[in-house]
């Protein structure tokens, strides 16, 4: 009997698939029939909590899988995992796919593509040698632990960490409360990229108080290796760090392959262009989500490419609706991040003052010391806000390097931020006070507050 109901084929089950997927179903019901199509055997689960895994906070790998395949099966989804998509033909509107040694076209009416994003691998000698790993999905934590649990002689003692952004110091913590020796590696001069040389020192001091010595301004020219293939070192100039196992976390690049072979608009990152309503332009029918696209940035008015699971399930919501005929769109995003090593937290959004100054901004800026609580109070745990705007007041953003309980204040920074406040704004929001929780000024108000001064 010839199809009568609409298809819908989504290339990736992990955030921004699997939620496209889901809120198709929901929207559309029977209207459409949708598969998915995921390369390994896991769909909806937690990138973010690897690191968390494999220093034995958390379970894994099934503790961090929101949904299995069969739940989804369950909710009428057709998920094919050891399924890889090899090619797309849009005018054909066919997609090649590969199971078990052989390869068939699968036709679709609407194509979704969330293919995700790939580690960032040096381009030395030595980069696929055993025992370099990237962590991007369950299977790579997976073969991580598995190294990283071997009872004989051959179990690893000493770790180094290539790159030292939040993957990197992530990891380099996890080695640590697993029993490592730990290196951190990076070319740049501190940790965290992202933030502020000074205040990412404050990070840098906390790893090096934990036990990880971090080698900062060095490039890796090579992983070096044994007879067996197995990585025995990273080497640098002027000297090498021995090493039983490497994790890569320099980084991640949009996995694209499958669209740039198939024509699509890719922006400078190598991310897949899209339209705010995550369709590609020019490609009726054809929608991408995740750590594969590029997003719009609010703050620099530009693409960019941020890989987090916040923005691929938003993305992957709006491409939902979208396909089965609502009218949502992505706004954009801040660069808002969060993360912690060892007890030290660390928050931001939007750009940093050296962002904006190599932006060709003319930052101003305001960084002041406080508590997480009201300063009497027992558990008040030291804090740093620091705000930027523009010189017309204008808010650019925020970073917070503090204790337990400092980080997610950050959050109140991102909200104003998306609402094109001033810092005059920021100062005069009505935020909670109780001495539990903050001074009767709140920190971030404090920072608006001086750079107001300074703005003055």
């Amino acid at each position: 009997m010839a199809r009568v109901t609409e298809r819908v084929v989504v290339i990736g089950g992990d955030a921004a698939g699997m939620s496209a997927a889901a809120t198709a179903r929901r929207q559309a019901g029977d209207r459409l029939e949708i598969v998915v199509l995921e390369r390994g055997p896991w769909t909806s689960y937690s990138a973010c909590g690897i690191p968390y895994w494999l220093a034995g906070h958390v379970d894994g790998p099934e503790g961090l899988v929101a949904r299995t395949p069969q739940e989804h099966r369950d909710n009428g989804i057709d998920v094919r995992t050891a399924a890889a998509a090899t090619a797309i033909d849009v005018r054909a509107r066919t997609v090649t796919v590969a199971t078990e040694g052989s390869e068939s076209l699968l036709p679709y009416d609407q194509l979704v593509l969330a293919t995700g994003a790939q580690p960032v691998v040096p381009d030395v000698p030595g980069a696929d040698a055993i025992g370099v790993h990237g962590v991007q999905t369950l299977d790579d934590g997976c073969r991580l632990l598995d190294t990283l649990g071997h009872l004989d002689e051959s179990r690893p003692r000493r770790a180094v960490i290539v790159g030292a952004g939040y993957i990197g110091v992530e990891m380099a913590e996890a080695c640590v409360v697993r029993g490592l020796e730990t290196t951190l590696l990076d070319q740049a001069d501190e940790p965290m990229g992202t933030i502020d040389d000074d205040l990412a020192r404050m990070v840098r001091d906390a790893m090096q108080g934990m036990g990880i010595r971090t080698v900062m301004g060095t490039p890796v020219e090579a992983f070096e290796t044994g007879a067996d293939g197995r990585v025995t070192a990273v080497a640098t100039p002027g000297r090498s760090y021995p090493a039983d196992l490497v994790v890569l976390g320099i980084g991640v690049l949009p996995r694209s392959e499958l669209a740039r072979a198939a024509g699509l608009p890719l922006g400078c990152s190598g991310g897949i262009r899209t339209e705010p309503s995550m369709t590609v332009p020019g490609h009726p029918g054809v929608w991408a989500a995740g750590d594969c696209v590029e997003s719009w940035d609010r703050v620099r008015r530009d693409f960019t490419h941020v890989p987090l699971g916040t923005h691929a399930n938003k993305q992957g919501r709006v491409v939902g609706h979208n396909l089965s005929g609502g009218h949502l769109v992505f706004a954009g995003v801040l660069g808002t991040g969060i993360t912690k090593v060892c007890d030290v937290e660390i928050g931001r959004t939007g750009l940093s003052h050296s962002m904006a100054e190599s932006e060709g901004r003319d930052p101003v800026s305001a960084t002041i010391e406080t508590t997480t609580k009201a300063g009497y109070f027992p558990g008040a745990e030291p804090m740093t806000v620091r705000l930027t705007a523009e010189a017309g007041g204008l808010l650019l953003g925020g970073q917070i390097v503090g204790r337990a309980g400092s980080a997610l204040r950050i959050d109140t920074v991102a909200t104003a931020l998306w609402a094109g406040m001033s810092v005059h704004d920021l100062v005069d929001l009505d935020l909670a006070y109780a001495p539990p929780f903050s001074s009767v000024w709140d920190p971030v108000q404090v920072a608006a507050r001086s750079l107001l001064g300074r703005l003055r």
